[in-house]
């Protein structure tokens, strides 16, 4: 019994001298001498020092003994002053998470050494000490590729891996377990992957050790390389994001925003707010509806924007929300709410992602606009303008598009296309080839292989009060009577007018792609770098390879067919020397190439033609077999040389 009270009381004296020197260390740490900023540096210089300071101490750079215990320091420093909450406790009572008297802080007298209830959860109990519902997030191989690499085109992944008897993983919980619940409140997608179960989706997204946390963003792996703090973790979520998603909108560029609307053939949302960097959320949103939606930011505390408050007469006490569509000058939806959520932002987007009436440019947009029928009493109709793009069409273009405005619902939508731009949909449409553009059809799909049932509206389309009465008129039929559409046919698929946009996207991404391997070098990730700097190089050989055997390959052939030509030459003449129109001479029957065109030689010959080279082809009938190829033969022979 005597012995039992000695240890209880050696245990208590133990943990009264940690306390006594975590209080001390405590005591003396300032975190705004740590960073040697001011009480009154804004963020922006806070997070500068910081970075700076960050490299300079990284144990991995720094060999400094004490390298560890500053860097420490500093990342927590960073997290104090940059949390609204710590840094107003510290400023009036001189308390961190550590200093509190009843607080149970989540560091301990040494960085490993966290004193918090997931320390005492073992791996033998559950999968590496996760006590955090870790299995609502696990991520399996097959899983990662069908769902979460898709969906990464509409929203980034936060993934985390993690393994048994990871007891650094055990440290990271407690913030984990925090940013998660925020992240997910913004529809950011959640992942954990456990080593030990998914080996081979580890070694898939290049993960070699643990913990690791990493992002994916349009099917795009990147890494988390900085101290596991919420606000580095909100960071990085925000630089996953594409860069030019949201602009900033002042009364400068205000119309050239809003007009670009015929241009992208998008709506365009302008979001107010009074905090000078648009938030994470409107982010989020941009990136999921960059298909089909044009976002803006208006900072309300710059002088530039008082002028658009004024002008559509806004409230500054919350944030604001504008759509607009074709009509520049007056929103055609509005919403206003403090502390805005995803899902009213998700349901307002929604409802307003397509123009009155938008240009069809490709398939997609089409079918979403003009859905397949499903059900008789859910007929969905599409109202389509065949016009031009030139001047003269504009008047009646503006004509139809003020009728949409007034009559677009849930069954009829409204939409246009170019006929020079979409010549095979409209070829079938117009069966009469003398018909005058623009003309309007009335059409229903009835199934995904481009079935429909039309009918053309008779007279044309010029704008006119009449032309607005009769195509009224043969809606009203069109309610009443759906038989009126007496012609059907078969689309075809819609040429994608998009794709004159390939390089300038190919371009963005390259840009995100360079930055990102720039800052894994500058972190020194060789490890997570090797495959692809393993690729690069072998390209790189294999491409100076293919060059250096081409100009050989070349050079040979040069010398060749100059050495055939000289024999043949000097055969004809019965002596070495001969003169330069020999070869306007009948050549002897072995002497030109001529290939017999079959479904064999067909690919070598035409198919896998080299750049720049080129085939003349005779066609024959076997009546003029042989006398056309004995004359066709004299005219190529002197062309036999040419490498081309």
């Amino acid at each position: 019994m005597m012995r039992m009270v000695v240890v209880l009381l050696s245990v208590m004296m133990v943990c009264v001298l940690l306390m006594d020197a975590m209080v001390e260390s405590a005591a003396e740490f300032d975190p705004y001498k740590v960073l040697g900023v001011t009480r009154s540096a804004s963020q922006s210089e806070i997070k500068k020092v910081y970075k700076r300071l960050a490299k300079e101490w990284h144990p991995d750079k720094n060999k400094n003994p004490e390298a560890e215990d500053m860097f420490i320091k500093i990342t927590k420093s960073y997290e104090i002053l940059t949390n609204e909450e710590k840094k107003a406790s510290y400023d009036r009572y001189g308390q961190t998470d550590n200093t509190h008297p009843y607080g149970r802080g989540h560091h301990g007298f040494r960085h490993n050494f966290y004193f918090d209830e997931s320390f005492f959860h073992f791996p033998f109990n559950n999968k590496g000490g996760q006590d955090f519902a870790n299995s609502k997030y696990t991520l399996h191989f097959s899983q990662y590729v069908n769902e979460v690499v898709p969906d990464s085109f509409k929203r980034p992944y936060l993934i985390k891996i993690t393994s048994d008897w990871c007891f650094s993983c055990i440290h990271i919980e407690p913030v984990w377990k925090e940013t998660v619940q925020e992240l997910e409140t913004l529809g950011i997608g959640i992942g954990v992957v456990d080593v030990g179960y998914e080996r081979r989706l580890a070694n898939h997204l290049g993960a070699h050790q643990t913990p690791s946390i990493l992002g994916v963003v349009n099917g795009k792996v990147s890494f988390f390389h900085y101290a596991v703090v919420k606000g580095h973790l909100m960071q990085f979520i925000e630089d996953l994001l594409p860069q030019r998603l949201v602009e900033k909108v002042t009364v400068k560029n205000n119309q050239e925003f809003l007009k670009s609307w015929h241009k992208l053939n998008k709506p365009h949302v302008l979001l107010f707010d009074q905090v000078p960097s648009v938030p994470l959320l409107y982010k989020l949103t941009a990136f999921a509806y960059k298909d089909y939606v044009q976002f803006g930011y208006v900072d309300q505390g710059l002088s530039e924007t008082a002028d658009l408050l004024r002008k559509f007469n806004l409230n500054t006490y919350a944030p604001t929300m504008l759509v607009f569509k074709e009509d520049v000058e007056k929103p055609a939806d509005i919403i206003q709410a403090k502390g805005m959520k995803k899902h009213i932002i998700d349901e307002f987007i929604s409802n307003n992602k397509f123009l009155l009436a938008p240009r069809l440019v490709n398939q997609k947009l089409f079918d979403e606009l003009c859905p397949v029928k499903q059900f008789h009493r859910r007929r969905k109709y599409c109202v389509l303008l065949i016009t031009g793009e030139e001047e003269s069409f504009a008047t009646g273009n503006e004509a139809f598009l003020s009728l949409a405005s007034d009559n677009t619902n849930d069954v009829l939508r409204f939409a246009y296309v170019y006929q020079r731009r979409q010549q095979p949909l409209c070829d079938v449409l117009l069966k009469n080839k003398d018909s005058t553009l623009p003309q309007v059809v009335i059409l229903e799909r009835r199934n995904g292989a481009g079935k429909i049932l039309y009918k053309p509206v008779l007279g044309g389309w010029n704008g006119s009060k009449e032309d607005k009465h009769k195509l009224l008129e043969e809606l009203e039929r069109l309610e009443k009577d759906p038989s009126i559409l007496n012609c059907d046919a078969v689309l075809p698929e819609l040429n994608n007018e998009l794709t004159s946009m390939f390089l300038t996207r190919w371009i963005y991404t390259a840009y995100d792609y360079l930055s990102e391997i720039i800052a894994d070098l500058l972190h020194n990730n060789w490890r997570e770098m090797m495959p692809l700097l393993s690729l690069i190089f072998s390209a790189l050989f294999i491409l100076f390879g293919t060059v250096v055997i081409q100009a050989f390959s070349d050079s040979s052939e040069e010398k060749q067919p100059k050495t055939k030509a000289k024999e043949a030459s000097n055969a004809e003449n019965g002596s070495p020397h001969t003169s330069s129109t020999s070869s306007s001479r009948p050549p002897k029957k072995n002497f030109v190439e001529v290939t017999e065109l079959t479904d064999i030689t067909y690919t070598s010959n035409l198919v896998k033609l080299r750049p720049g080279h080129i085939n003349v082809v005779l066609v024959l009938t076997d009546s003029t077999k042989n006398i056309l190829l004995s004359k066709f033969a004299k005219e190529v022979y002197s062309f036999t040389g040419s490498l081309t």
